[in-house]
C-alpha cells in the first residue's frame, strides 16, 4: 500500500542566522545542546541484600514545549554573559513534518492517496471486496475523515464485462430460441439448444477455475466469441435428429426411437468432431506467441478453446440423450411455416441460377469484391478500446518544478473535470510516496478520475480530453487504465512505440532525438509523437574557499553540515510515544531555507564570524 500526501510527526528545532548572531550562539551550539536533550542512556541497576532493580530514565522530552525548556549549552569559555539560556530563547521549537517527496490531492483539495496492489495471482474481485470490508471495519475509528474507494476501482470494470457477458447469454439464448422456433417449429428442440450454452461456458470455466486462472478481460472476450460456435453444435445435432424422426414416422414400419437418434447423431458427428478441430487448429499459433501478444491473447485463445471443447462434449453426449428423453413422442410432420415458404421461393431461383452459372458466378464475385473494398476501412488494432469508466493521466511538467507549483496546476485541473457532468470523483499523486516502488520526479503526476455508469460515455470522454488539452505547456495523455498498463509492460512507457537512443554525448542525443521525432512525425497515421526533453536542471554549487576559511577557522567539514543542517535539516534524537517513534531534528525557519541569499549569510563556526560568502 504506497500512500501519497503522507506526512511523518516530527519535532523540529528552527534556528535563523541572524537571531543566533544576535544571540551570540553558533548553529554547533544548537545541534550540541538538542541532541544532549535527546541522548537515551542506559540506567544500569541497583544490588540490593535481596533483590537487583533496573534503572531506567524517564523521557525529558514529550513535547515541543518540553524541548524548548532544555538549556543551552554552551562551550566554556565562550565568553558569552548573563544568565542561563533555553533552546527555546534562541529557536522556534515546533511539531512539523520533513520536506514532502510528494503530495495527494482528492476533490479539489490536499488528501491522503491509498493505491492498494495486489499480487499478480489474486483474484481481483475477492481482493476489492476484502479491502472495502476492512475500510468498513475501520470506519468507526475514522471519525471526521471521509473514505471514497470508487476513485480506481478494476472490480468495476470487470463486474460490468460479467454483466455484459449474462446480458450477451441472454441475448444468445433469445436468438437461439427464435431462430429454432420459426425453423423447427418445437420449444422442445429450443430447450435443448440452450442447453447446451450454460453447459459448455460453465464446463469451460470449471476447467479454468483448476487451472489457477481467473477470468479476466480477455477470457471473458474468448468466451463471448465463442458463443456462436457453441450454439452451432447443438443445432446441427438436434436439427437433423428432428428430421430423421419425420422420416422415420412417415415410414410404414417405423423404426426404434433409440436407432433413429443415434444413427442420426452419427451422421452429423464426423462434421461436428471435424468443424470444431479446424476451429481448434486455427488457435494454435496464438499459443505460440512469445512477449506480450502471447500473454494478451492466449486466456482469449484458450477459453475459446475450451468452450468448443466442452460444446463439443455435449453434443456428442447430452443433446443425443435429451433428444431421445423430449422428441420422439413430439415431432410432428408438419413443416415450419418460415421453412415452406423459403423452400418454394428457393425451388423457384435455383434453377435459373442452375441455368445460367454465369450469373451466379458474377454475384459471387461482385459480394468478393465488395467485402475487399470494406475490408480496410474495418479498422484494425493490437490493443482494443476497452470501454472503461476509470481513467488515468499523466501530466510531467518541466524538472525542477516546484511542489507548490504542480499542486497549484493539479488542484486547478481537479476543478475543471469535476464540473464536468458525469465526472464522479477525482485523486492525484503528485511526485513520490513515502514508501512506493515508482521512483520518479517532483514534476510527474498521475491524475484519476471514475466517470458515472449512466452518462453519455462519448460526450463525456471528449469534454474530458478537452480540458485536458487546455494544458499546452504539460507532457500529457488521457488513457484508460487497462489500456495505460497495457502499454507500459509493452515498452516501459505510456506509449505504443519508444524509440532509446544510447550515447556519452548529451547534444548529439538531443540532435539525434529531434531528427528520429521529426522522421517518424512524418509516417502517416503517426500520432502524439513526443521527443523527451533533455532539460539541463539548474542546482546551487557551493564552492569551499580555502583561503578565506582559514581566516575564521571554519573547515570544509563544518561548511558541509552547516548546509545540511539548513536545507535538509540534522537529525539528534527520537521521541518514544508508546509504539511510535519520532524524529528530533535541527531545520532552518522556512524563511531562511527558501532564501539563497539568508543562505549566504549564514554564520560557520564561531559565533563572532557574522557572515560568510561562499
Amino acid at each position: 500500500v504506497a500512500i501519497w500526501g503522507q506526512r511523518d510527526r516530527q519535532l523540529q528545532v528552527l534556528v535563523d542566522p541572524d537571531r543566533l548572531a544576535a544571540s551570540g550562539v553558533s548553529l554547533q551550539d544548537v545541534i550540541g545542546s538538542a541532541r544532549d536533550a535527546m541522548s537515551v542512556a542506559a540506567g544500569g541497576y541497583v544490588e540490593t541484600p535481596n533483590q537487583r532493580l533496573s534503572v531506567a530514565h524517564a523521557p525529558v522530552v514529550r513535547d515541543a514545549s518540553d524541548l524548548e525548556a532544555m538549556t543551552l549549552i554552551m562551550p566554556a569559555g565562550s565568553g558569552v554573559p548573563g544568565p542561563t539560556r533555553r533552546i527555546g530563547d534562541v529557536t522556534t521549537v515546533t511539531e512539523g513534518f520533513p520536506p514532502p517527496i510528494g503530495d495527494g490531492i482528492i476533490n479539489d483539495g490536499p488528501g491522503l492517496l491509498l493505491i492498494v496492489e495486489k499480487q499478480p495471482e489474486g483474484n481481483t474481485l475477492q481482493v476489492t471486496r476484502d479491502v472495502e470490508a476492512a475500510l468498513e471495519a475501520l470506519r468507526p475509528g475514522l471519525a471526521g475523515v471521509d473514505v471514497d474507494s470508487t476513485i480506481f476501482r478494476p472490480a468495476t470494470f470487470i463486474e460490468m464485462s460479467l454483466t455484459n457477458l449474462n446480458q450477451a447469454l441472454l441475448i444468445g439464448c433469445v436468438l437461439v430460441v427464435i431462430v429454432l422456433a420459426l425453423f423447427l417449429w418445437d420449444w422442445r428442440t429450443a430447450v435443448i439448444s440452450l442447453t447446451a450454452i450454460p453447459v459448455s461456458l460453465l464446463a469451460a470455466a470449471i476447467v479454468l477455475y483448476y487451472r489457477g486462472g481467473t477470468l479476466d478481460t480477455m477470457v471473458i472476450a474468448g468466451l463471448i466469441i465463442a458463443l456462436g460456435e457453441v450454439v452451432d453444435d447443438a443445432i446441427i445435432d438436434v436439427e437433423n435428429i428432428v428430421r430423421r424422426l419425420r422420416i422415420n414416422r412417415a415410414l410404414a414400419e417405423p423404426l426404434p426411437a433409440m436407432r433413429v437418434v443415434l444413427e442420426a447423431s452419427l451422421e452429423v458427428r464426423s462434421a461436428v468432431v471435424y468443424g470444431s478441430v479446424i476451429v481448434v487448429l486455427v488457435f494454435v499459433p496464438v499459443f505460440m506467441l512469445d512477449g506480450l501478444s502471447g500473454a494478451f491473447f492466449r486466456p482469449l485463445a484458450l477459453s475459446y478453446v475450451l468452450a468448443i471443447g466442452a460444446s463439443l462434449l455435449v453434443a456428442l453426449i447430452i443433446t443425443p440423450a435429451m433428444s431421445l428423453m423430449l422428441l420422439p413422442q413430439a415431432v410432428h410432420e408438419r413443416e415450419s411455416p418460415l421453412v415452406s415458404w423459403l423452400k418454394t421461393r428457393y425451388r423457384r431461383v435455383l434453377p435459373r441460377l442452375v441455368a445460367a452459372p454465369k450469373r451466379a458466378l458474377a454475384i459471387v464475385a461482385v459480394s468478393l469484391t465488395v467485402t475487399a473494398a470494406a475490408y480496410p476501412l474495418l479498422g484494425e488494432e493490437f490493443l482494443p478500446h476497452f470501454k472503461e469508466f476509470d481513467f488515468l493521466m499523466h501530466w510531467v511538467e518541466k524538472p525542477a518544478t516546484s511542489l507548490e507549483a504542480m499542486n497549484r496546476i493539479t488542484l486547478r485541473a481537479s476543478r475543471e473535470l469535476r464540473a464536468i457532468p458525469g465526472v464522479r470523483n477525482f485523486g492525484a499523486h503528485v511526485g513520490r510516496a513515502e514508501v512506493a516502488d515508482e521512483v520518479v520526479g517532483i514534476n510527474f503526476t498521475e491524475l484519476w478520475i471514475s466517470l458515472d455508469p449512466e452518462v453519455d460515455y462519448e460526450a463525456t470522454v471528449a469534454r474530458v480530453q478537452e480540458v485536458v488539452d487546455g494544458y499546452p505547456g504539460l507532457q500529457r495523455d488521457l488513457l484508460t487504465y487497462l489500456r495505460e498498463r497495457i502499454k507500459e509492460v509493452l515498452t516501459g512507457a505510456s506509449a505504443t512505440v519508444v524509440v532509446r537512443i544510447f550515447g556519452p554525448d548529451l547534444d548529439v542525443l538531443a540532435t539525434k532525438a529531434a531528427e528520429v521525432g521529426k522522421a517518424i512525425s512524418a509516417i502517416e497515421g503517426s500520432a502524439d509523437v513526443k521527443v523527451q526533453a533533455l532539460t539541463l536542471v539548474p542546482h546551487v554549487e557551493i564552492a569551499f574557499k580555502s583561503e578565506r576559511a582559514q581566516q575564521v577557522g571554519a573547515t570544509a567539514g563544518t561548511v558541509r553540515d552547516t548546509v545540511a543542517t539548513l536545507l535538509r535539516g540534522t537529525k539528534v534524537g527520537e521521541v518514544y510515544d508508546q509504539q511510535k517513534v519520532f524524529d528530533v531534528v535541527v531545520w532552518s525557519e522556512p524563511q531562511v531555507r527558501h532564501d539563497l541569499f539568508a543562505l549566504r549569510r549564514m554564520p560557520i563556526g564561531l559565533p563572532q564570524v557574522r557572515s560568510m560568502h561562499w
